[in-house]
């Protein structure tokens, strides 16, 4: 009814009368003690309280679905799908090879595969939108696993006409003063980079800001400043330039969370077991 708007297009697709129709629905609303839908002439709309309680049904029918799919996935293991968010910078570095030693070995599980920051990926791991999130370390709510499994080094990264631009490693003093392109406020790695220049002896001039590694890599490559962030391969290295940082040593923890009290299905917990055994081999 909500998607039809019509009580007649709403029977013929539930293969049931239109009366038999019009009296479920007269009853869940007597139930509810509410109208869900507002008349308006031979169509129906929904109202305040039907947005309410469409909401609620649509989550119940998931977790039903969900469950469904658990209990397909139980009667054999070697299928199923696993939903994985990510972070963008792993998307060409370690994940492209995780997943193909993982296809190898279960190639009927289906994997679902989410780009985010780290906060949307904590959300979406909280709604039980996807099963296990690859990040870094963060200040986890309450009910979140996470597991470490590598340092991911970061780099400066400077304009190819820059002055530091010729050497292959410095020490971070060395772009003291420099502007910097930094993440916004609020996000992980805006602290982190922040953390590592005061370590180094300077707190760091942020002239512009941005959410991701391409759009300050960008930034830095129209030499708008420099920045500090994991490998990126997406710029030429005609226009950027890829430092090595000697002192302080520069880096952040990659690992895998999961909700500490939501079972997973049997191929997710495959997919966890590989994850961490890949990662310490």
């Amino acid at each position: 009814m909500a998607k039809t708007e019509h009580f007649r297009k709403a029977a013929n697709r539930l293969g049931i009368s239109q009366p038999a129709l019009s009296r479920s629905m007269a009853k869940l609303e007597e139930e509810l003690g509410v109208p869900l839908f507002d008349r308006v002439g031979r169509s129906v709309k929904l109202n305040a309280f039907g947005r309410v309680f469409l909401k609620r049904v649509e989550n119940a029918l998931n977790e039903i679905s969900v469950g469904v799919q658990e209990i397909e996935q139980l009667k054999n293991p070697d299928t199923g799908k696993v939903s994985v968010a990510f972070l963008r910078t792993l998307g060409v570095t370690v994940l492209p090879e995780l997943i193909r030693s993982f296809n190898q070995k279960y190639p009927r599980v289906e994997i679902q595969l989410i780009q985010s920051t780290i906060s949307r990926s904590v959300e979406l791991l909280k709604a039980r939108e996807v099963d296990l999130c690859l990040i870094s370390s963060y200040a986890f709510p309450p009910g979140i696993q996470w597991h470490p499994l590598m340092e991911q080094e970061l780099f400066l990264y400077v304009p190819a006409n820059h002055r530091l631009a010729a050497k292959d490693s410095v020490d971070l003093k060395e772009i003291g003063g420099e502007s910097f392109v930094g993440f916004r406020q609020g996000l992980e790695m805006r602290e982190r980079i922040t953390y590592f220049c005061r370590k180094a002896g300077f707190t760091p001039v942020m002239k512009f800001e941005g959410e991701d590694v391409s759009t300050l890599a960008g930034l830095v490559s129209a030499g708008l400043g420099v920045t500090l962030i994991p490998e990126y391969r997406g710029i030429s290295e005609a226009k950027i330039k890829k430092i090595s940082v000697r002192n302080p040593r520069c880096y952040r923890k990659i690992g895998l969370t999961w909700l500490k009290d939501n079972p997973l299905s049997p191929s997710a917990e495959r997919f966890r077991s590989h994850v961490i055994e890949w990662f310490a081999t």
